[in-house]
């Protein structure tokens, strides 16, 4: 399950995402971590300890190893931006960003599984009703309404998470990302069936404590054994998207460009400061 890797996913997800206050959520992300961890599991006792001191190890590990990465992909995301985006700069930052996740889910697992293979009964059964807690969330959130409702809902969303970037879109952008709107796959009941399926696995593996033999392989992992029709639409809507983006990068303004890079250097200074801290 990828929540193992909170801490792995913030700075991704500050990228992918524009999130205004990750100096903020990294500077508390043991805090982060430890209230998501207790919210799943509900440690106490010896093992709370112990959850801290591998939360430590953890934080320490990725602020070495990851942060510099992290900058490194963003000051060269704003160049490449800066002179003009194209398809193999977009395969780029899709697989460059997923090989840090990768890694950073490995060393969240390896610290994570030796707490997980000793989880009692209540514990278990307290995670298990969390994950029906969030399905419902999800179903709420993805897949409410009819099919032109959620396409609707997509547009919307996509259009707000470009604009938070490149400020408002002209009518020929917009109309450009109605085009791929229209024409991407719908993946989220295939996506609900998949995270199902990964937390059902997730569940057998505690309960036959086998977390040091399997989950950080298991976990960077996330995306073996999708029923085929998910990874083909997958593929779809991942080559559909880089394919509006491309096709956006030729309608910026100079303005609009500016913004966008500008705000990827700042993620860069941001990385380079919380690593020095």
């Amino acid at each position: 399950m990828r929540r193992l890797g909170l801490l792995a996913a913030l700075a991704t997800l500050a990228l992918l995402q524009g999130c205004s206050a990750i100096r903020l959520a990294y500077s508390n992300a043991d805090t982060l971590i430890r209230w998501q961890a207790n919210s799943y599991f509900d440690f106490h006792n010896s093992a709370s300890e112990e959850l801290d001191r591998r939360i430590a190890a953890f934080v320490g590990w990725h602020r070495a190893a990851a942060l510099p990465q992290y900058a490194k992909i963003a000051g060269e995301a704003a160049a490449r931006l800066e002179r003009g985006l194209t398809g193999a700069d977009l395969d780029w930052f899709y697989a460059t960003l997923e090989t840090q996740a990768r890694e950073g889910l490995r060393a969240g697992a390896v610290e994570a599984a030796p707490l997980l293979d000793r989880l009692e009964p209540a514990q278990l059964k307290h995670f298990e009703q969390r994950l029906r807690d969030e399905n419902r969330k999800f179903e709420r959130e993805n897949l409410r309404g009819g099919p032109a409702e959620r396409r609707q809902r997509r547009l919307k969303q996509s259009i707000e998470r470009l604009e938070e970037w490149f400020g408002a879109l002209t009518e020929e952008q917009l109309a450009l990302v109605r085009r791929y709107n229209d024409s991407a796959p719908m993946v989220n009941e295939m996506r609900d069936r998949d995270r199902r399926r990964r937390q059902a696995e997730l569940v057998a593996m505690l309960r036959a404590r086998e977390a040091r033999k399997r989950l950080a392989d298991w976990a960077v992992a996330w995306d073996r054994d999708r029923e085929p029709a998910y990874a083909a639409a997958f593929r779809d809507w991942r080559a559909a998207n880089a394919g509006m983006l491309a096709a956006l990068d030729k309608t910026l303004t100079a303005e609009q460009r500016r913004a966008a890079a500008a705000r990827l250097r700042g993620f860069a200074a941001d990385f380079e400061q919380l690593q020095r801290r």
